[in-house]
């Protein structure tokens, strides 16, 4: 299990050395694996730690000053995902202003070399740190000279000839793109939490869902969809969902909200993950419940179609 560090300040965490990753890793693309796998088959072969150095929150979220901004990955993702990846600690900053003025070159001093015992930095090609972005892998290598570590820069990681990118990826995602977003994600783009109960509107109209709140995150995909649903007894159990605020009831909080075709157990209390496999159309405001269930009924249907599930056969319960 990996041990998480919040603060810049404080003992060693690897008295014996470290070789460390260092990013925002938003998502865990195929990107920031390779860079996590470097480290992993790095740190053994020189007897040191493998660490990961992230933020929270976000550098950009920090900047954008308030305007919510989408995620690929909820905290708790990424750091399973590191512990998944090898990682055995993971030094995730508070980034506040006070980070953000911290002068480049006191950022390996007082984290990389002081902090974690570095003996090897991991980063990629374009990555800049430190106050106005005023460090890179050139003051990385310098500074290493003096302070006993070496620097490298994992070379963009291509999926199909086209760059991994988690700002590439949100847009597919925004487009609708899952399959291609998936390609470079390196698995398909999902929602995980544990489901809550609602209003039981959808049981009223005949579509009982699973409800996952988002909390603070904003999610980088809106609408109804073609989903499968891991968590549910099997793997990938197919359905439909809406994620959105529900203005046809006046709603004002996102809710994912996931309907198992053909599904007919309790799901209260249980953590799953929605994966998104289409998307069918954006949320929509209807004139009354009866539209709302009509468009429900074509909803589903198409997404039975795209997800290759016939229809339940007469008296089964969806």
């Amino acid at each position: 299990m990996v041990k998480v560090f919040r603060d810049v300040a404080g003992p060693c965490l690897a008295p014996g050395g470290s070789v460390v990753a260092v990013g925002a890793f938003d998502g865990l693309h195929r990107g920031h694996r390779a860079l996590l796998g470097s480290v992993r088959e790095r740190a053994p072969q020189r007897r040191l730690l493998p660490i990961a150095v992230s933020f929270e929150p976000l550098p950009r979220q920090f900047f954008a000053r308030g305007e919510p901004l989408p995620r690929l990955a909820s905290l708790r993702e990424k750091l399973a995902g590191f512990a998944e990846a090898g990682i055995e600690r993971v030094l995730l900053l508070r980034f506040d202003a006070k980070l953000a003025a911290m002068p480049a070159e006191t950022f390996v001093r007082e984290v990389l070399a002081a902090r974690l015992g570095a003996r090897e930095i991991w980063v990629g090609e374009d990555f800049r740190f430190g106050h106005k972005r005023g460090g890179d892998l050139g003051l990385l290598r310098r500074m290493g000279g003096e302070l006993g570590f070496a620097a490298h820069a994992l070379a963009p990681v291509l999926a199909d000839g086209e760059r991994v990118s988690a700002s590439r990826i949100r847009a597919l995602l925004a487009a609708g793109e899952f399959a291609h977003a998936a390609r470079l994600l390196g698995h398909p783009f999902a929602i995980g939490g544990r489901v809550v109960r609602g209003e039981r509107l959808g049981r009223k109209l005949g579509y009982p869902t699973a409800n996952v709140r988002l909390g603070r995150r904003v999610a980088p995909v809106g609408g109804i969809f073609a989903v499968r649903v891991r968590g549910a007894g099997e793997a990938g159990w197919p359905g439909v969902a809406s994620l959105g605020v529900r203005p046809t009831v006046d709603g004002r909080e996102p809710l994912l909200e996931a309907h198992l075709f053909d599904f007919d157990d309790d799901l209260y209390g249980r953590r799953i993950e929605v994966e998104f496999v289409a998307k069918l159309r954006d949320e929509e405001k209807f004139p009354d419940l009866d539209a709302l269930k009509r468009q429900m009924d074509r909803d589903a249907a198409e997404a039975r179609r795209l997800l290759g599930v016939a229809h339940a056969a007469a008296g089964a319960r969806t």
